[in-house]
């Protein structure tokens, strides 16, 4: 890969964890307590410590399939079974969620990445979570002695 990661690179997340910390200027910990504190107030950064969270358990799963999977080839005579082979599926499925991640989070931190300048980008922008209702959620004021209209459940049903 171009970008630094090679890929037999054993150690992705550690370096995507610098390049964060690099970003934002302070640790993975400080963003981390940062973006809890303040949620809304840099949505970069909350986007890049929540991937950067599914990356490292990512990581996690994949440490654990890997090992798995030596555990098994350990005690395997010369042919592979079925059991192993499904291990072995795990390793590829965990290694393929992993890179995934990563590049979400490469994608998160370059700020020329395609999509973040254009029209894509507005549409992104949109997509964003709002801070508060889109529309009023709490019942009109109504003045005293006005019949409450019928709720639209009971519209449709028939009176016993």
């Amino acid at each position: 890969m171009s970008d630094g990661i090679s890929d037999g690179a054993e150690d992705v997340v550690g370096v995507l964890t610098e390049r964060i910390e690099a970003r934002f200027g302070m640790s993975m910990g400080q963003l981390k307590a940062a973006v809890a504190a303040a949620p809304t107030a840099n949505p970069d950064a909350t986007d890049v410590v929540k991937w950067h969270g599914l990356l490292a358990e990512a990581q996690a799963v994949l440490d654990r399939a890997e090992d798995d999977l030596l555990a098994s080839l350990d005690t395997q005579p010369s042919e592979v079974d079925d059991p192993v082979m499904g291990l072995a599926h795990r390793v590829n499925v965990a290694v393929t969620a992993r890179d995934g991640r990563a590049q979400v989070v490469r994608w998160l931190l370059d700020p020329d990445a395609p999509g973040k300048k254009d029209l894509a980008a507005e549409r992104l922008a949109r997509l964003r979570p709002r801070t508060g209702p889109a529309v009023q959620t709490s019942a009109p004021h109504r003045p005293t002695g006005t019949p409450a209209p019928a709720s639209a459940g009971r519209a449709g049903r028939s009176v016993r």
